[in-house]
């Protein structure tokens, strides 16, 4: 892993983590085309804590908001929230507890990549024929949006895709489908790493720096992306990524075949 690759794939895994186009699918493709093998997922994982912090930032009051809901019984919406997003939490923690296997084997292939990406972006093409909804989120669309995110463990199946075009097809505001999409990542990646702690911290010392390069650009990236996604969201364009996916799902399917 050298320091050009960690560069170019800690932009990749900023850009497309919170983008509607599949972080694990470009990356699968990227170490492809690139020759830059990632050792297991744990370079990914890296990756994953750039974006992370990019999204705490951003959302730093509701998330302090909701730290101190804990324990203020008053502030019943921000409660409620926490009970939201520990439900759409537990159908990606179980799928990733019990298909562990099944999901890592399947990140060594482009070519199913390339196939998961064909179906994100005909999903996403699919919100424009929704009716724009007003509604919140509550228990049942909260599991619903969190099965989105179990499916989403599959390279080239977008999380912030699938679980946005989930709450948009439950009839939810874009913007307060997007905003839950966010929040959710937050547990999926933290989730994540206390899982592959172990790896994480018995990395390569050679590997440190270009590992860390990695993390910074995905943390720069990944906040213009949260920025640029809400925008595009309000402006009612996101089922424009769909043709983007087709694309390049399309490319990826006639190369690998």
């Amino acid at each position: 892993m050298s320091y050009l690759h960690a560069l170019i794939l800690g932009i990749i895994q900023g850009l497309t983590e919170f983008l509607p186009v599949s972080s694990s699918g470009h990356l699968v493709l990227a170490e492809h085309f690139l020759n830059a093998k990632m050792p297991g997922v744990d370079f990914e994982l890296i990756l994953h804590m750039g974006t992370l912090l990019s999204v705490l930032i951003y959302f730093r009051k509701q998330i302090l908001g909701l730290v101190k809901a804990i324990y203020t019984p008053t502030m019943i919406e921000e409660r409620k929230m926490i009970l939201y997003l520990i439900l759409g939490t537990i159908p990606a923690g179980l799928a990733g507890f019990f298909l562990k296997d099944l999901f890592e084997r399947i990140f060594s292939s482009p070519l199913v990549t390339s196939i998961f990406m064909l179906i994100t972006g005909v999903m996403l093409l699919s919100t424009a024929l929704m009716k724009i909804g007003d509604k919140e989120i509550n228990w049942g669309r909260s599991i619903l949006i969190g099965i989105g995110q179990a499916v989403a463990i599959f390279p080239g199946i977008s999380r912030s895709g699938a679980t946005i075009s989930v709450g948009l097809f439950a009839g939810v505001k874009p913007v307060a489908a997007a905003e839950y999409s966010f929040l959710l990542s937050i547990p999926a990646i933290v989730g994540a790493i206390v899982l592959k702690s172990k790896e994480i911290f018995s990395i390569n010392a050679a590997l440190t720096g270009p590992y860390l390069l990695g993390a910074a650009v995905s943390f720069i990236f990944g906040l213009i992306a949260v920025y640029l996604l809400l925008d595009i969201i309000k402006r009612g364009k996101f089922q424009y990524f769909g043709v983007y996916c087709l694309i390049v799902g399309l490319i990826g399917l006639i190369h690998f075949m």
